[in-house]
């Protein structure tokens, strides 16, 4: 891999595998749950847009560690596992410690370590890790990155789309915290006062319960000593 290769890599490659990992994983995410449950509902990781972020981080981990194996389907097989293992663990811990509630659970599932990841899904990130390297990444760097990169409204739309997403994650932080504590007054029944501000305006018109259910309808949260809950079963 050239130097000017490796330079891409560590920029602009990183932002668009971000990007179209995160709506492929989305798009993995929908159609895994219908097979599974036979409903269609959303998986979304940020409040606006298609965007599942778990997969946009993921994806690039085990670019940056598996690329070195990519002609060695094996290694990339079990190195993808375990790496793909660890990712959903450190993320569910931190997504966890951010809202205080988790946004996945493998308990119900055998062999499962503190139900944040399971060998199930282990085996299908070593198989996605097989995808990923030796069909999609290669597919992506020559058909959109390489081809598209040095236009010029390629990298305007790049600023823009960079731009949103930090917003997009700010929003996102901000929805799902008044959304718990919505949660919270309603499971302890506890009476608050209605405040005629800007900030709470915002709060109850654009990150309404019934948009917060359509958006995260699998969002848990703690109560009653560590206890977990759906803030949807909460809100019935």
């Amino acid at each position: 891999m050239s130097t000017e290769k490796e330079s891409k890599l560590n920029r602009q490659y990183i932002f668009w595998y971000f990007v179209i990992f995160s709506i492929i994983g989305l798009v993995v995410e929908t159609l895994f749950g219908y097979a599974t449950t036979g409903t269609i509902d959303s998986r979304k990781g940020l409040i606006w847009g298609p965007f599942c972020p778990i997969y946009g981080v993921g994806a690039i981990i085990l670019i940056f560690f598996l690329q070195k194996y990519e002609k060695q389907n094996w290694k990339v097989f079990v190195y993808g596992g375990i790496i793909g293992g660890i990712i959903e663990y450190v993320i569910s811990f931190i997504l966890e410690a951010m809202y205080s509630s988790r946004f996945w659970d493998y308990s119900h599932l055998s062999l499962h370590l503190n139900g944040r990841i399971c060998l199930k899904y282990t085996i299908y990130w070593s198989i996605l890790s097989i995808a990923l390297m030796k069909y999609i990444k290669p597919w992506i760097d020559e058909h959109i990155i390489e081809k598209y990169s040095k236009k010029k409204h390629f990298k305007i739309i790049e600023k823009i789309l960079f731009i949103f997403l930090v917003v997009d994650a700010i929003v996102t932080v901000w929805a799902i915290s008044a959304y718990k504590d919505r949660a919270l007054d309603t499971y302890y029944n506890r009476q608050t006062e209605k405040e005629d501000s800007i900030i709470k305006n915002i709060e109850e018109n654009y990150f309404s319960n019934k948009k917060m259910l359509k958006t995260f309808p699998n969002l848990r949260v703690q109560v009653d000593d560590g206890k977990e809950m759906f803030i949807r079963d909460i809100l019935k």
